[in-house]
């Protein structure tokens, strides 16, 4: 699709009431509920992140959404896909100011080239008793991507038409935070396997675009 003609549509994105958990239960890892029950305690006391959305114009003016690959590390998110974005740290005004600085750390996009559409729905992550909070967002111009290497294994730009199609919705085999091989939910995007808390904010997303599109 072209960004002038995308630009149009995503302003209308504020009217459409958010479906929440009706999108994000799509994608639901079929252990999510048990690692919730668990979680009861550890969530009272969950820490906050921001995460962008982002979507921009390549070079042909073709609508893309950028997403990162995690380096390989000892951590629950190991090697896994998502969004540009991070903690809220003491000196961040707010969670959506968080995730504008964390997507500028990331992935190298200036603050000031980013609009913040909207918030969408937040999703408890429970390995790393985080609640995450998605904003939907656009740059104008075309991003000139530098990745955090310490941090950033590779930046993914996702043509919006490959994210809409629902051919990319599979069923794949991953192994989980307790290191068990399980099968979930997932979006096949650019190759890449997008499960868990992305895929669910992912099908929030989705769901939106597409009641306007």
């Amino acid at each position: 699709m072209d960004f002038d003609e995308f630009l149009v549509s995503i302003s209308k994105i504020k009217n459409i009431p958010l479906p929440a958990q009706t999108s994000q239960f799509k994608m639901v890892p079929p252990f999510r509920h048990e690692l919730l029950r668990q979680q009861e305690e550890a969530i009272k006391h969950a820490k906050s992140a921001g995460v962008l959305a982002l979507f921009y114009p390549d070079k042909n003016k073709k609508t893309h959404l950028v997403l990162t690959l995690r380096k390989t590390y000892k951590g629950v998110h190991s090697a896994q896909v998502g969004f540009p974005g991070g903690k809220l740290e003491h000196f961040d005004v707010s969670i959506e100011a968080a995730a504008v600085r964390e997507t500028f750390e990331e992935v190298g996009v200036p603050s000031q080239n980013i609009k913040v559409i909207r918030a969408l729905t937040e999703v408890y992550i429970p390995p790393s008793n985080f609640y995450v909070h998605p904003f939907i967002a656009i740059s104008e111009e075309t991003p000139q991507f530098t990745k955090q290497d310490d941090e950033v294994e590779a930046i993914i730009e996702v043509a919006l038409q490959q994210f809409l199609d629902d051919s990319n919705i599979i069923t794949e085999k991953v192994r989980a935070s307790y290191s068990v091989e399980v099968e979930v939910p997932a979006f096949k995007l650019n190759n890449h396997v997008v499960w868990g808390a992305t895929a669910m904010m992912l099908s929030e997303i989705k769901d939106m675009l597409k009641q306007l599109m």
